[in-house]
């Protein structure tokens, strides 16, 4: 089953192994010391995470590495970037209302 993208991230812990994975590859094993969870549930947090190919698993002996696929963070990046340009608008708006304040004798 292809999972979304979208879904992936939806989860907070899965959110915080994107961001523990992005600085270094790290086994599951390390991965679980930095949560209050079982190794089994950062497992099924890396498979979705895997499904998703937001994660590569590189296996090393008896362990694998899972590395950040930073291509794949691009859809993303692409989804949110509609709605920079909306608010870059809405802060130039912003602070020519809040220019215009200032301005405007008491």
């Amino acid at each position: 089953m292809r999972r979304d993208v979208f879904q992936a991230i939806a989860d907070p812990t899965r959110r915080a192994i994107l961001v523990l994975i992005a600085s270094q590859a790290m086994t599951p094993n390390a991965l679980a010391d930095h949560f209050d969870t079982t190794r089994q549930a950062v497992s099924k947090h890396l498979r979705i995470l895997t499904e998703c190919e937001l994660v590569n698993p590189a296996p090393a002996g008896r362990e694998s590495y899972y590395h950040l696929n930073a291509d794949r963070m691009k859809i993303i990046d692409q989804w949110l970037s509609q709605f920079k340009s909306m608010w870059e608008d809405r802060f130039s708006e912003l602070d020519n209302l809040l220019s215009t304040i200032k301005s405007t004798p008491k």
